[in-house]
């Protein structure tokens, strides 16, 4: 497995997709990447129109903002405009069961997190799509490092802050989220299990407004991808008072980890990655794979990338394949344990 994939998943993750690689993955890759689908041509000289790129989220998320900087890369090297159209509504439902009824000729493409792909199935008893039969995995471009912000106007200065308030007045916090299922729902409800307490769920319609929330003061705090409140950090709008990672951030050097803060080995990130239709055809899923590769290796990109607290991937479709059946399993295993 790609070494820097492997280093960025959580050690949960990466145990459960050891045991599914020694289980033998053949069945999950015959459906996402089968012979017949593999055999299918590219069109000639693809692409010769502009490209929609299919984000099931609103305009300034995390995923939104990695997808507009690689994929302007992108285009630029295959000579065509790669278009974000964001879709955000039933957190990524509706935007995502666009991209899976889309012809599988390379002009319609998603850009995913893990919430849409391995929360949301879970949350909903019939979905219109199946994140493993419905679409073809290209690449994991990013993994998104997230933080607990609060707003500028609070009390709340670290996190041992909120974690004590909360504990004297269970459900008195309320926290913000892009909506129900959606990774800042799902990881504040593991953060909240971790440290013993209650809070309160507002679900908005996108992490961006979520974030607007906790600045207005309409909700205590949020645990968001950094990518998305970094400028309202920088505004003095928000203020972030741990963060979701390993070690601490570079961009924020004062700013301790969440494990640092009372809550060892906590740790949650996201991914933005592009998939495409079902039946996408192989030597589509290799160019563009190939271009987001590159891209993330120019050093421009890579600098945009991490200053907003994404850190470049580029995984193969297979290793994508791979960690979306082990997510797929971890969080199935992790929402029935709290009820979600």
């Amino acid at each position: 497995m790609n070494p820097a994939l492997n280093t960025a998943l959580s050690p949960g993750l990466r145990l459960i997709l050891a045991r599914q690689v020694r289980a033998g993955l053949a069945a999950l890759l015959a459906g996402c990447l089968s012979p017949a689908v593999l055999a299918q041509p590219a069109p000639a000289n693809w692409p010769v129109k502009p490209v929609r790129v299919v984000v099931p989220l609103a305009a300034g998320s995390a995923v939104d903002n990695a997808a507009r900087i690689v994929l302007q890369k992108v285009g630029d090297a295959l000579g065509q405009t790669f278009t974000i159209e964001n879709q955000p509504g039933a957190s990524g439902l509706i935007g995502a069961e666009r991209v899976a009824r889309a012809a599988p000729d390379g002009y319609v493409l998603g850009g995913f997190n893990d919430s849409i792909m391995t929360m949301l199935p879970h949350m909903e008893p019939k979905p219109a799509w199946d994140i493993l039969r419905d679409f073809t995995p290209i690449t994991l471009a990013a993994t998104i490092d997230w933080g607990l912000v609060v707003g500028s106007q609070t009390r709340l200065n670290t996190v041992g802050d909120l974690i004590a308030r909360a504990k004297a007045n269970p459900g008195d916090i309320d926290f913000g989220s892009g909506g129900n299922g959606s990774p800042q729902h799902i990881g504040m409800a593991l953060l909240a299990a971790r440290a013993g307490i209650t809070l309160t769920h507002v679900p908005y319609k996108g992490a961006s407004q979520a974030a607007v929330g906790v600045a207005g003061g309409e909700v205590a705090a949020a645990l968001q991808g950094i990518a998305t409140v970094y400028s309202l950090v920088r505004a003095g709008k928000l203020r972030l008072i741990g963060v979701a990672t390993r070690t601490r951030l570079g961009a924020f050097p004062d700013t301790p980890t969440l494990a640092e803060s009372g809550l060892p080995g906590f740790e949650f990130n996201s991914w933005f990655t592009l998939m495409g239709p079902h039946a996408l055809p192989r030597p589509i899923v290799t160019t563009l794979r190939n271009e987001v590769v590159r891209a993330l290796a120019d050093p421009t990109v890579r600098e945009k990338l991490v200053a907003q607290g994404l850190t470049p991937q580029g995984s193969t479709p297979e290793e994508l394949a791979q960690a979306t059946q082990a997510q797929l399993t971890r969080y199935g295993e992790l929402m029935r344990q709290m009820g979600l």
